[in-house]
């Protein structure tokens, strides 16, 4: 059983570090490329048996540590009686601005929450059978609000922070229910065969350090409080925030995910071992062909200690990546001597 990620996470020794890729089966690989020829996105999200095809995509290719399942941050959200469309990403048919907005949101029931995910997961663990762990995801309250109050992704959410300065109460009551729908979520994910859960927090940037400790750290740590006795790792991912990710470091999760605007060996040195951490190759290096992705592996694992860290890229991996380039960074990865 192939269990790496798993211990690092616990911050355990371990024979080598654990490697997987945020994104590792996207459109990189002319095998998901082949698939999305003949299905939209929609499709190949919605329909758990091509799902859990495309997790396994990635595995087929490389001696990865973990798959993650195939979904999008939006996955749960339909349960909630709101319409999602991709155009290229997310749009919702009416973005939630008002109190009656917030008041219509259904509260869905425990199997209601994007069964799909749930059903892909099933598939996945068994063919897995232990040669990787399984990663759940979801997204953190505030990224799923900031699509749900400005209606589709866009540059710094301003309808969401307007809304904010206009009425707090409103969206904090909004976060509330995400916050509940989230840790559903995640529990299911978890009964499912999930070994350990991803929370991404996109989008926690575009706020400062004191609205972020108003408003979305209460919603933070009411979510890893419900979900601390499923008893599986959770790693928190901030994304394009270094003015949070200390505070994000403070909060109980078992590992924290950073971009690659991060040093993250002065993180390490900050935080000790009291926390794993992931990361954080710039996935723009990859596109330098191998021996430039070669060359930064190298320099992260010489800076960084071994002992609970998740080797990765900062953000998603790109479209253009080559295949050579990540062969090197999983070999550079597989060769290191034991710590």
């Amino acid at each position: 059983m192939n269990d790496l990620l798993l211990r690092s996470l616990r911050g355990e020794a371990t024979p080598r570090r654990p490697v997987w890729i945020m994104r590792q089966a996207g459109r990189y690989l002319p095998e998901y490329r082949a698939l999305r020829e003949r299905h939209r996105f929609e499709a190949l999200a919605g329909d758990a048996q091509l799902a859990a095809e495309v997790t396994m995509l990635p595995l087929a290719r490389f001696p990865l540590d973990a798959a993650i399942i195939f979904a999008d941050l939006m996955s749960p959200i339909p349960a909630l009686g709101l319409g999602v469309r991709f155009d290229p990403g997310p749009v919702l048919s009416q973005p939630v601005r008002s109190a009656s907005d917030v008041d219509a949101l259904r509260e869905p029931a425990y199997g209601e929450i994007a069964p799909e995910v749930i059903a892909a997961l099933q598939s996945v663990k068994r063919e897995l059978n232990g040669r990787a762990a399984l990663l759940g995801f979801a997204g953190s309250p505030w990224s799923l609000a900031a699509y749900l109050v400005q209606g589709r992704g866009t540059p710094g959410f301003p309808a969401l922070r307007a809304l904010l300065a206009q009425d707090a109460g409103l969206v904090n009551g909004l976060l509330g229910k995400l916050t509940t729908l989230v840790a559903r979520y995640v529990a299911a994910q978890v009964e499912a065969g999930a070994d350990a859960i991803q929370i991404f927090d996109t989008w926690a940037g575009v706020l400062s350090l004191a609205d972020w400790t108003r408003t979305v750290r209460p919603h933070l740590v009411h979510l890893l409080a419900a979900t601390q006795s499923l008893g599986v790792p959770r790693i928190l991912f901030v994304q394009d925030a270094p003015h949070l990710v200390d505070a994000y470091a403070a909060l109980p999760a078992e590992a924290i995910g950073v971009d690659w605007r991060e040093d993250l060996a002065a993180l390490r040195s900050r935080l000790g071992t009291r926390r794993a951490i992931q990361g954080n190759l710039d996935p723009a290096i990859l596109l330098a062909g191998a021996g430039a992705t070669r060359r930064a592996t190298q320099g992260l694992l010489a800076t960084v200690p071994a002992r609970g860290h998740v080797v990765n890229l900062g953000h998603g991996i790109l479209p253009e990546t080559p295949l050579d380039s990540v062969r090197a960074l999983i070999d550079v990865v597989h060769e290191e001597a034991p710590q």
